[in-house]
């Protein structure tokens, strides 16, 4: 009976996270171009001061979630689920149209982040899910929530590609001067109506998870200051514990250094070493990763973990993801296939890491008597940090490259990428005194 009644509210919160993800990933494909307008009228003509500009809009949305997911964890203990939820739908609706009528750097960069910091909606899924279930339905039920990821991943880019430039793809209505001046307002509109949907399904029919009776009084800005108490806890952990958080934070710096300037680098002119895509092409791409990361994590992994250990596995990913960032720049406008094996094995190889690092965190975790919600706590803040350093370093090194020579030229990004993901691999294999759980 339990489940039958947690049906609806599951089927709704799944939908609400999965547009959620489609809004979010949409503006993947065109935001560098965007940018690069957007900074260039600002006067920014230099391409590595106007490019510098791409990694540090990427940024602020997820320092704005960084800084104000533990207030709004802390709103939903205290007043339920359900109203910050509808509050990051609101959000998400109102800032998708600010960003796509942005005229300037600081308005993008504000919209971005102030999307960031109204939307706390995937960690309050969460506990939105541990709320409504029992320890035997959580595991499925949490990969509920990992299946709305790698489909919004899938979506979203492929349609934010398809719907950039409607004045030049579609014409027609879309053919007057106003749409000519705003290229990228369209996909972030469709992007604002779909969270809106989103936000209507959400007042309607999900109800309230958290029982008033179980609600706990906390502090919002108070949480900022435990976040970083929580961080600096890291200290006091067992080494095969540290190992692994540390392992996740240089994997996802990595992995998030290639997300700002992957498409610098699809876009550069093919005469200038680039692979000369538009919004489009690179829409397909990233829906083509996000086609791989649902592949592996929906399918492969499950039969892949019954055969092999979680720490063979977890090896293989990053050894994977090392060696398709650091092809990136040499891949060439023909032949596809190529750049599309590169991509496979980034989407893979992150497709291998993030569930058995998930696995092996939680069973060293468990082995050392350590609280699990910590655990994860300070696991979610080191790779909040590094989705927030990893654009911003990335930016810096390409614009100081890009138009170098030798060893320091545009390549120098994706290979500084891949050590970085080597990095994640060393400080995975370098034995702890402390010993821990033998996973591979």
């Amino acid at each position: 009976m339990a489940s039958q009644r947690s049906l609806g509210p599951l089927t709704v919160l799944f939908l609400v996270v999965l547009i959620d993800m489609i809004g979010f990933t949409l503006v993947i494909p065109f935001l560098t171009y965007f940018i690069q307008d957007l900074a260039t009228n600002d006067g920014f003509t230099d391409v590595g001061a106007r490019d510098r500009w791409v990694g540090i809009v990427l940024a602020s949305y997820t320092l704005g979630q960084f800084l104000l997911t533990p207030v709004l964890g802390a709103v939903s203990d205290s007043y339920g689920r359900r109203p910050v939820l509808i509050l990051g739908l609101l959000s998400n609706t109102v800032f998708l149209i600010a960003f796509g009528l942005a005229t300037s750097l600081w308005m993008a960069l504000l919209a971005r982040f102030l999307a960031g910091a109204g939307n706390g909606n995937i960690a309050v899924a969460k506990a939105y899910i541990g709320d409504i279930s029992s320890r035997e339905e959580l595991p499925g039920r949490m990969g509920m929530i990992g299946a709305s990821f790698g489909l919004g991943f899938m979506i979203g880019p492929m349609l934010g590609g398809i719907l950039t430039d409607p004045a030049g793809s579609f014409g027609g209505p879309f053919e007057t001067q106003w749409w000519i001046d705003h290229p990228y307002f369209l996909p972030c509109l469709f992007a604002s109506l779909l969270s809106s949907v989103s936000l209507g399904l959400a007042i309607r029919l999900l109800p309230e998870s958290l029982p008033a009776d179980k609600r706990t009084r906390q502090e919002g800005p108070k949480e900022i200051g435990r976040l970083l108490t929580n961080l600096n806890s890291i200290m006091t952990m067992p080494a095969p514990v540290r190992g692994l958080v540390y392992t996740n934070s240089a994997f996802l710096l990595a992995f998030t250094m290639m997300h700002a300037t992957f498409i610098l680098f699809t876009a550069m002119p093919v005469a200038d070493g680039g692979l000369g895509y538009d919004e489009r092409m690179n829409g397909y791409i990233f829906a083509y990763v996000g086609l791989v990361g649902v592949i592996v994590q929906g399918g492969l992994i499950r039969k892949l973990s019954e055969r092999y250990e979680a720490g063979s596995l977890m090896a293989i990913g990053i050894i994977l993801t090392a060696l398709g960032l650091g092809s990136i720049p040499y891949l060439k406008p023909t032949p596809l296939v190529i750049g599309l094996l590169v991509m496979t094995l980034i989407a893979a190889g992150n497709g291998l890491f993030q569930p058995t690092q998930s696995t092996m965190l939680t069973q060293e975790s468990r082995a050392q008597g350590l609280d699990l919600g910590s655990v994860m706590g300070v696991q979610e803040g080191f790779g909040a940090l590094s989705r927030i350093v990893g654009p911003i370093l990335a930016a810096v090194i390409w614009s100081e490259t890009v138009d170098g020579t030798g060893v320091w030229s545009y390549h120098t990004v994706f290979r500084v990428a891949g050590a970085i993901a080597i990095l994640a691999f060393i400080i995975y294999r370098i034995p702890s005194k402390e010993g821990g759980i033998d996973h591979a």
